[in-house]
């Protein structure tokens, strides 16, 4: 899904409190301030990527304060990795200081922060990462926070121009196509910061099989109609054999089977209660998400959720919107 809200359509005296009503709910609580609350423009793009959330950010010149308080207030334990596209930013946080200008910087939404985007109208395009999904030891990359990172060389200039390109071209995407860029989009954002730390393969066990783990966790995600979707072929492609698979998965809360299985049925259960899919048989809507069998989607279906795919999305469908 993707969502864009301009401050053109309110009157000027609202524009500035709308905005930080938005970042506050949106992103996390701060408090924000500004010597142009008079003739404040901005707008705000999101964007859903499944893994992660990309946002889009253009507006007047703002000043930001993220207290200890604010962090207890509201917290979603995000990895923020934020590339500058228009002016400059000034950013503090766990004694580092920097101005970025034109490049990639990262921050934690955990710890206290100072901002302000000075000069112009200034912009960024923010990456909000999940702390679990980044598959990198925190005491390293702790080490990387309010750091001025280049995004015009390397594995930076990829990561970037993938960002500039998913924010010109994904609302034409579908949310399938989003999420599967997602996975994308974090491959290349822990690749970057995996760079700026030194070879990843100088990484702890912990945080290399942590890493494996999402890419098998992505992997799933992405092939969730294959058929053949087993943890064989898991196994194979992430050139390991099926007892490591099982292992890596050990002390987790399902099983890579019982993975698969939850998830397609979460994307069918999603699919039954959608409007524009209604015109579609249930046994095309399970085949859609790699059930071969009518029965036994149905079967698997009223376990998980009590009700069969039909009553589910009757119920849906008679709900008031």
């Amino acid at each position: 899904m993707v969502l864009r809200v301009t401050s053109d359509s309110l009157e000027r005296k609202d524009r500035f409190d709308w905005f930080c009503d938005t970042v506050s709910s949106d992103v996390m609580p701060i408090a924000l301030n500004t010597r142009h609350a008079d003739d404040f423009q901005a707008s705000v793009m999101s964007m859903d990527l499944g893994v992660a959330q990309l946002s889009s950010f253009v507006c007047s010149p703002v000043f930001s304060h993220r207290s200890p308080a604010h962090v207890r207030r509201g917290d979603p334990e995000n990895m923020q990795l934020a590339l500058i596209t228009q002016g400059s930013f000034r950013i503090s946080q766990r004694g580092n200081d920097s101005v970025v200008g034109g490049g990639l910087v990262l921050t934690d939404t955990s710890r206290p922060s100072e901002g302000a985007f000075k000069g112009g109208q200034s912009g960024a395009l923010v990456m909000q990462i999940p702390r679990q999904a980044l598959a990198l030891g925190a005491d390293r990359v702790d080490r990387l926070l309010a750091q001025s990172l280049a995004a015009d060389v390397g594995s930076g200039a990829i990561l970037a121009d993938f960002l500039k390109s998913l924010v010109t071209r994904g609302p034409h995407c579908s949310p399938e196509e989003l999420h599967a860029m997602g996975a994308v989009t974090l491959d290349l954002a822990t690749a970057f910061l995996a760079r700026q730390l030194g070879d990843l393969g100088q990484a702890p066990a912990e945080a290399r099989a942590q890493e494996t783990l999402q890419r098998v966790y992505r992997f799933i995600e992405n092939n969730l109609g294959d058929l053949g979707l087993t943890p064989q072929t898991i196994a194979d492609r992430h050139n390991m054999s099926v007892r490591r698979l099982h292992v890596l998965f050990g002390d987790q809360p399902l099983t890579v089977a019982a993975r698969i299985r939850q998830r397609r049925l979460e994307r069918a259960h999603a699919d039954l209660a959608c409007g524009e899919l209604r015109g579609w048989p249930v046994q095309a809507i399970a085949h859609r998400w790699g059930f071969a069998s009518a029965t036994g989607f149905s079967r698997a279906f009223r376990d998980a959720y009590g009700i069969t795919p039909t009553e589910h999305r009757a119920l849906s469908q008679a709900a008031p919107r």
